[in-house]
């Protein structure tokens, strides 16, 4: 499992925080973020997801992953 912390700008309520678990669930991976810091802890299998993957699917709900 491979396990990044990437750094998402937009993120400012729990609408937010479920939209973003929800669109990297959906793209094979889990999510944990942090509004404070406005960082999403995420965890994926490399061989079933892509960390590209996971970018555009969050990018795809409205933020920016910087």
């Amino acid at each position: 499992m491979a396990q990044v912390t990437l750094n998402v700008e937009g993120m400012s309520c729990n609408h937010c925080v479920n939209a973003v678990q929800t669109a990297v669930k959906n793209a094979g991976g889990s999510a944990k973020v942090d509004l404070a810091s406005k960082t999403v802890e995420v965890e994926f299998d490399e061989g079933k997801a892509t960390l590209k993957a996971i970018k555009d699917a969050i990018e795809d709900q409205g933020y920016d992953v910087v």
